[in-house]
């Protein structure tokens, strides 16, 4: 139970254009807030959500011991389009082939603005997808941003990444359940089932495996039911159609892309006003520590602190990893202090 006011709601958009054609027919977007708005409106944290997450599903790090403090921040939580919440591709007919990482955060913009009257933001915050975001927020906002924290995330997605997702892609229009379009007559099992494999071995690193510590850490008794119970088990009850949409939102991820930058990436990230903080994970096999450090020369203000471990993409979300929790909420706080 918590000691901290909550509140969820969807915010209704009326018919939204994306960015690269379509219309999202009555968009609606989920949210879900924590803390309160204190009366300057100085303390807003936008929190986006990750690939196929919830708002419940990263309420976890929010806490007065947590990594973010509801105490202290009203921190907002915008559920991406495709999300299961939202407006997506599984529930929205005529939904646009592809809606961009841009396009979901003009929507939550407009959602902190129509509801609290929210102009700017002390920090925006996210992990993986939702530091795609959170880096769109810092780049299309740049004087309304005071801090973006970017854990497992990049400002475009490398190439090698975007390899991953084409393997999960082709996987998904490989099932006979597959109309083309990213819609499905019904959702397709097996292919899901190998969705999540093919997730398995890009979610953890080699070093993880090697130390077989989805037995002594995550009690798997052994490797075929951590398979199953972690990875098949976790894609099982999602729709294809929004695996597909968001899969298609993450690979087209650039911040740079559109009229404001021209694909012009270091342009796009020397108009950052916000310090940036890069959390990459040492052993993230998508969003590379290589990738940040690629970034860093071309911010006005931006620090570079891998998290360490073996642990791959997931020591950005570090639930039940004590070590890799403690660093993270560390220097998150340490940053919005600053």
């Amino acid at each position: 139970m918590t000691t901290w006011p909550v509140k969820e709601g969807v915010f209704e958009l009326g018919d939204l254009t994306a960015e690269r054609g379509g219309t999202i027919h009555g968009a609606r977007l989920a949210w879900q807030t924590h803390g309160t708005l204190n009366a300057d409106k100085s303390n807003v944290i936008v929190y986006p959500t990750s690939y196929t997450a919830t708002h419940d599903a990263q309420s976890w790090l929010i806490g007065p011991d947590g990594i973010l403090d509801p105490q202290r921040w009203f921190i907002v939580i915008p559920d991406m389009f495709s999300n299961g919440l939202s407006s997506g591709a599984a529930n929205t007919p005529g939904y646009p082939g592809l809606v961009t990482v841009r396009d979901n955060v003009l929507a939550q913009a407009r959602l902190l603005q129509e509801v609290w009257g929210i102009q700017s933001v002390a920090a925006a915050y996210g992990f993986s997808m939702g530091a795609m975001q959170a880096y769109h927020w810092a780049a299309l906002f740049p004087e309304r941003v005071q801090r973006a924290i970017i854990v497992c995330g990049s400002a475009r997605t490398a190439l090698h990444n975007q390899v991953f997702l084409s393997g999960l892609l082709r996987t998904l229009e490989a099932a006979p359940e597959y109309l083309g379009n990213g819609q499905f007559s019904a959702e397709p099992l097996l292919a899901l089932r190998a969705f999540g494999h093919i997730y398995a071995g890009w979610g953890l690193s080699q070093d993880f495996y090697r130390a077989e510590l989805f037995k002594t850490v995550l009690g798997a008794p052994d490797l075929d039911t951590y398979l199953k119970t972690d990875w098949e088990a976790g894609f099982a009850d999602l729709r294809a159609a929004d695996l597909y949409a968001q899969a298609l939102t993450w690979q087209s991820g650039d911040l740079s892309a559109g009229d404001l930058y021209g694909g012009d990436l270091p342009r796009a990230l020397a108009a950052i006003q916000a310090r940036v903080l890069l959390l990459p994970g040492e052993t993230d096999l998508y969003f590379r520590v290589a990738d940040n450090a690629a970034e860093l020369p071309y911010l006005r203000s931006g620090e570079l602190r891998p998290i360490p471990g073996v642990w791959g993409h997931r020591a950005g979300s570090p639930a039940g990893l004590p070590d890799e929790l403690a660093f993270l909420k560390a220097a998150v706080r340490q940053w919005l202090e600053n």
